[in-house]
């Protein structure tokens, strides 16, 4: 079994550098600026480096997180807020509409922007894990793992954090609830199309195989009714992906209930099943050719030539022509002018996503640390406050698409 998975681009940021001269006070308070200042230059190096691996994000991100924190968190646990939350302006770009930033003088922005960038990263990470050929039974666990990650991470957010920004989100950009749950949804989906890759590799029950299939379907179906709303300049290739892996996994579904219909000696219900899993089959490889002369942010393929388009295609083909002798030879049963209802609920395979909660304050912020930082001595006109409308120079992602007969194929 193989997997394509469609990617929208990395946010971008302006650079910062954390340089509070005459603010920063004390040799302690300098170090923690600079440290900062390292911490995510070295962050944002890691999320365009194709060796990276996720025990390295995981390292990068919590040491940058920690310190991070400090312009955030009340040492004292108290309620109060703390008194450089909006010391420093960020900017950062949205994956669907180009690189004209958003900027805001609050370090909760930076915070959900870095991490929705983090998220990102674990999509883009198991994208290509996915690509690979012959990819072994653990690479495919850490695809699966990954993605559910990715999933926690923008649920972790879009609960906890992007509530606390002062500035609302602006409609159509990337921390607005509808972005989120549709990568969140999409995460969930493409995971459970490891399980369902699984069953399969193992000969699972088509029965159970039938429902993963359908629940993933309707997860894609979910994320894309999410979007629908959103401009289709931006969101219009995105939504082409959903569709038509909502297409896909409807074959899939057809035709393992087909299976599990011919098992139950219902040959004639299990052709109509089948002749319905041509039917979604036809519209994915429509929706194949639409998806790659769709302009927008995303991915460039033709998913209709990949392995895991073209087995599906023969799958279904097999099984209906063993439908049909079987029924000529041995049922002789009328095929039913509707196609059954698929009424399936898996009980095994269902993917969550991995709870995540962000790293506690670095130990280098002590009181005495956050007292050496003197507000008053900030400058009065503050002209190195970045133009909104500046444009953002892109992140240059590594190449990851996929070869011909790459993907996710468990052996």
């Amino acid at each position: 079994m193989t997997h394509w998975f469609h990617r929208n681009p990395l946010k971008a940021t302006a650079p910062v550098s954390f340089n509070f001269y005459g603010v920063a006070t004390t040799p302690a308070a300098a170090k923690v600026c600079n440290d900062l200042r390292l911490s995510r230059s070295r962050l944002l190096e890691l999320f365009t480096d194709s060796s990276c691996n996720p025990e390295m994000m995981k390292n990068a991100t919590d040491l940058y997180f920690s310190l991070l924190q400090g312009f955030i968190l009340s040492l004292d646990d108290s309620s109060q807020e703390c008194k450089l939350r909006y010391i420093q302006n960020f900017k950062w770009t949205d994956t669907l509409q180009g690189q004209v930033p958003s900027a805001q003088q609050d370090a909760v922005f930076e915070l959900v922007s870095m991490g929705f960038n983090v998220a990102l990263w674990y999509t883009k990470y198991a994208s290509r894990l996915a690509g690979k050929e012959d990819i072994t039974e653990d690479e495919a666990k850490d695809v699966h793992r990954s993605l559910k990650i990715a999933a926690g991470v923008f649920k972790h957010l879009k609960e906890s954090h992007i509530p606390k920004l002062i500035t609302p989100v602006e409609k159509g950009r990337d921390l607005e609830a509808r972005l989120i749950d549709s990568y969140i949804i999409q995460c969930q989906a493409e995971a459970q199309e490891v399980t369902i890759a699984r069953a399969i590799e193992l000969k699972h029950n088509p029965g159970l195989i039938a429902a993963l299939a359908y629940e993933t379907a309707n997860f894609y179906q979910k994320a894309d009714q999410t979007l629908s709303s959103l401009d289709a300049t931006y969101a219009g290739k995105w939504r082409k992906y959903l569709n038509l892996k909502n297409c896909f996994y409807m074959a899939y579904a057809y035709c393992y209930h087909g299976q599990t219909l011919l098992a139950s000696d219902k040959c004639g219900e299990a052709i109509r099943s089948l002749q319905e899993s041509e039917k979604f089959f036809a519209k994915a490889e429509a929706l194949c050719k639409e998806y790659g002369e769709t302009k927008g942010p995303g991915t460039t393929a033709k998913p209709s030539g990949h392995l895991f388009f073209r087995k599906l295609g023969s799958l279904i083909k097999n099984t209906l022509e063993k439908c049909q002798r079987e029924n000529g030879f041995i049922y002789f049963q009328k095929v039913p002018a509707e196609a059954p209802q698929l009424e399936l609920k898996a009980n095994y395979g269902l993917v969550e996503p991995v709870p995540f909660e962000f790293p506690d304050l670095n130990a280098h912020w002590t009181p005495e640390t956050l007292a050496a930082f003197d507000l008053t001595k900030r400058p009065k006109d503050d002209t190195a406050k970045p133009k909104p409308d500046e444009e953002v120079k892109p992140l240059k992602e590594p190449d990851i698409k996929p070869q011909k007969d790459s993907g996710c194929q468990i052996s």
